[in-house]
């Protein structure tokens, strides 16, 4: 299937690659030692990226949907999924450039690499992830990095604590190559998630490098 995405007009390189992180990444401290990093733009491309991995051509993604139960009744999941292991080869060249960059620049504080790849396509204003953290494994007790390419039309990931808060929620807009970084205790004691929307919106394909046992 074929998903049609409006470029950025900010975007108009034809190769697809990566720009430094070094002096240009920034950092927001949380509440109980939780932190976000923002990079606006990482990927270079990142339009014609998303083409190659939406529509499952030559990346060759199999996107695949998932039911829950939820009330006693199982439910679509509203977004479509692929997860890459630890051994599995990812499918765009660029991704594994991505997770290398990561895990190297972020040693000093993770310790150890970036070795999986989950995938999350939106395919518009319907699909959305609710309230959560990424506490399978061991995140649920240890800090980690959880790291967040966004390409594709822009959506809004909301970051709040845990229970939530009047005016603690963080709104953090989105798309065309960015990059965000969850680290510290984020998982634990933070919550993100993609809410739904009525606007008319693109496309989005969420990428998220996680290390060894954290999910």
């Amino acid at each position: 299937m074929s998903y049609a995405l409006q470029g950025s007009l900010l975007d108009q390189v034809e190769e697809v690659g990566l720009r430094s992180l070094r002096g240009c990444t920034q950092r927001l401290p949380l509440s109980h030692g939780a932190w976000v990093d923002v990079r606006p733009g990482w990927v270079t491309g990142a339009d014609e990226l998303f083409t190659r991995l939406a529509d499952g051509g030559l990346a060759g993604v199999e996107w695949q949907g998932e039911r829950r139960m939820m009330y006693d009744r199982a439910v679509d999941t509203p977004r479509l999924l692929r997860f890459y292991g630890e051994r599995e080869p990812l499918p765009d060249p660029v991704l594994a450039q991505a997770r290398s960059r990561l895990s190297d620049y972020y040693s000093h504080e993770l310790g150890e690499p970036f070795t999986t790849a989950g995938m999350c396509l939106y395919r518009d204003g319907h699909d959305s992830v609710a309230w959560h953290g990424d506490r399978v494994g061991r995140s649920r007790t240890q800090d980690t990095c959880v790291a967040i390419v966004s390409i594709g039309a822009p959506r809004a990931l909301l970051l709040r604590p845990v229970g939530g808060g009047a005016g603690q929620t963080i709104r953090r807009v989105l798309g065309h190559g960015d990059l965000l970084v969850m680290g510290g205790s984020c998982q634990r004691t933070w919550e993100h998630g993609i809410p739904k929307t009525s606007k008319p919106v693109g496309p989005r394909i969420s990428i998220q490098f996680r290390p060894h046992d954290v999910r």
